[in-house]
């Protein structure tokens, strides 16, 4: 099965053979075999690169996996790696892996010899559907995600959903919950076709298409609004509360993936859209039933919930020194720049605990 979509600036494919478009890529902007490099992690060396023959005797650099070497030591690390291979502004970078080596390995390369091409290769649902477009790139910063960044596209994006059968439940699952956040921002055509897909015996071909779909919906906003002045906030669903606890938890060196945490700020940013908007009763429920019933419960304390306020007050979004979160009037009718006041936030986290 192939599939594109032409953004402005360059393609993201989808097909089950990654070597040809590479080598297609290669050809077509005079680049030698030897002036490309790649960056991936330990787990995808071992599960993935395999099966992309082209990149078997290329100069790699191999990341421990996980958000917390998403910081400057690794980038050093990858930057050091890049000039001792005498890499220079005709190299390409090739990322392959799941979210935080596209994050990371982007930043790298748009900031050595100030910038130089790369490709994204994403190995997770969640990379796919969320890293896979957008320009964004990033390292984190003490406890605070993505603090660093660039905004900056690939050359290239190339995307097989068939890697995606080396994923456990869980890391499917932190994926799911961004097409999840892409079903509800849009409409209720796409929350049906999301929540009627089955996430046990997964069609992969059939995932093809709605990963397309998940890619297409965000990069229609993105298109609008590259930088982040208005209408991309949609985006950002979930993510306000989602990114507090993901940023506590991850500081304390407990586990919990980007999509766990994004799951609980759905659910408690759709309580605050019933607050600020009057959000359906019987959808809320609806919604938040269907996210919790397939995601890992978080346990959280009255003290958490300080916490995690005092992280949103740091949230990158905020304006005026006021948190700022999109909510939405109805499936379909995201409303950006909403603000909530700490009560409300913590009535929100409660609510999630109604469904542990």
């Amino acid at each position: 099965m192939h599939m594109e979509i032409q953004t402005q600036n360059y393609k993201i494919i989808f097909d089950q053979d990654i070597d040809y478009h590479l080598l297609n890529f290669l050809d077509n902007n005079g680049i030698q075999r030897d002036n490309i490099f790649l960056l991936t992690d330990s787990n995808v060396e071992q599960h993935v690169l395999p099966q992309i023959k082209l990149l078997a005797d290329v100069p790699r650099f191999v990341m421990e996996p996980g958000e917390k070497n998403k910081n400057l030591d690794t980038a050093r690390q990858v930057w050091e790696f890049l000039a001792r291979h005498r890499a220079d502004r005709n190299s390409v970078l090739i990322n392959l892996g799941g979210g935080v080596v596209t994050d990371l390995g982007g930043f790298v390369a748009s900031t050595y010899k100030r910038g130089i091409r790369f490709i994204n290769i994403p190995t997770t649902l969640l990379a796919q559907v969320d890293a896979s477009v957008g320009g964004k790139t990033g390292i984190d910063l003490l406890s605070y995600k993505n603090m660093i960044g660039t905004f900056s596209d690939p050359a290239l994006v190339l995307i097989n959903t068939l890697f995606l059968q080396t994923l456990d439940r869980r890391q499917f699952l932190s994926g799911y919950a961004e097409m999840i956040k892409h079903a509800l921002i849009t409409g209720e055509g796409e929350w049906t076709k999301i929540k009627s897909f089955s996430v046990d015996g997964i069609d992969y071909e059939y995932l093809a298409f709605l990963v397309k779909k998940s890619v297409e919906i965000k990069y229609n906003i993105v298109r609008q609004d590259p930088t982040e002045k208005g209408l991309r906030k949609v985006l950002n669903f979930g993510h306000t509360i989602g990114h507090g606890i993901e940023t506590l938890l991850l500081s304390r060196g407990q586990e919990i993936l980007h999509g766990e945490a994004v799951a609980i700020g759905l659910v408690a940013e759709i309580y605050l859209s019933n607050i600020k908007f009057i959000l359906n009763i019987e959808k809320v429920f609806e919604i938040s039933s269907f996210i919790t019933s397939r995601f890992p419960a978080v346990s959280l304390t009255y003290d958490d919930y300080n916490q995690i306020y005092e992280l949103l007050l740091q949230d990158k979004k905020n304006r005026d020194g006021k948190i700022m979160f999109t909510l939405l009037r109805d499936i379909g009718d995201p409303v950006i720049d909403q603000t909530c006041s700490k009560g409300e936030i913590f009535e929100a986290l409660n609510f999630y605990y109604q469904f542990k």
